[in-house]
């Protein structure tokens, strides 16, 4: 049988779909990028001294830090963590970061109060860029930022010790452990859903010790 010849309307059918095909896949490699909020904190002789958190609007972020590992492979060495909030506190990030008015006039309170580190607070968009730094800040919104990302970044130097001892030191998973379960019964932590991946290869890893899986498996179960 000879094949069916196509008709005039299958064929500007067919240019109409490649056409869409194409502006689609256009789109993609043009994509906006998502709105994201980064804190970061400079506190000479504090642990860590520096340490920088971006997250960006669907929750998914990273973590720079120079804080202290059991065993520093080189000297000043930052490694990436890499998590993913709840969505209520991303949400609760970007709702703040609103009421700031997304850092675009100066923050810090310019009052002769004691150092605690030097914070910027950054925004950025597809369309805009906007950055305040401070010492400290009376604005409510802004206050309630710092707190949240110190509070996170406590959550995270815990996932990124627990990451680098269950690579190189499980023996000092549990006390590391121990560490988090009390900070978390003393509310100095934030959200714990980002280190909810390395507590959860902790407790299903056979050669970790029992009493460490143990507890790793307990504060999932309470971040979840």
């Amino acid at each position: 049988m000879f094949p069916r010849m196509r008709s005039k309307h299958e064929k500007h059918c067919m240019l109409f779909f490649a056409a869409l095909l194409f502006i689609c896949l256009q789109c993609r490699v043009q994509a906006v990028p998502l709105p994201t909020v980064n804190f970061s904190l400079d506190f000479p002789g504090s642990d860590p001294e520096h340490y920088s958190i971006t997250v960006s609007s669907d929750g998914h972020g990273g973590y720079k830090s120079d804080g202290k590992l059991a065993v520093q492979r080189e000297a000043g060495a930052e490694d990436e963590f890499d998590f993913a909030l709840s969505p209520a506190t991303a949400r609760q990030i970007f709702d703040l970061a609103k009421r700031a008015h997304y850092f675009e006039k100066d923050v810090d309170a310019k009052k002769n109060v004691a150092s605690t580190g030097v914070k910027t607070l950054t925004y950025q968009d597809g369309t805009k860029q906007t950055k305040a730094t401070y010492n400290y800040s009376t604005i409510a919104a802004v206050q309630a930022l710092t707190r949240l990302f110190q509070d996170l970044s406590s959550t995270l130097e815990f996932g990124r010790r627990l990451q680098y001892s269950y690579r190189y030191q499980k023996l000092a998973l549990n006390e590391q452990l121990t560490n988090m379960e009390q900070a978390i019964n003393d509310n100095r932590l934030g959200d714990i859903s980002p280190v909810l991946p390395i507590l959860d290869k902790i407790a299903k890893d056979p050669s970790v010790i029992n009493v460490a899986r143990s507890r790793a498996m307990r504060i999932a179960a309470r971040a979840k």
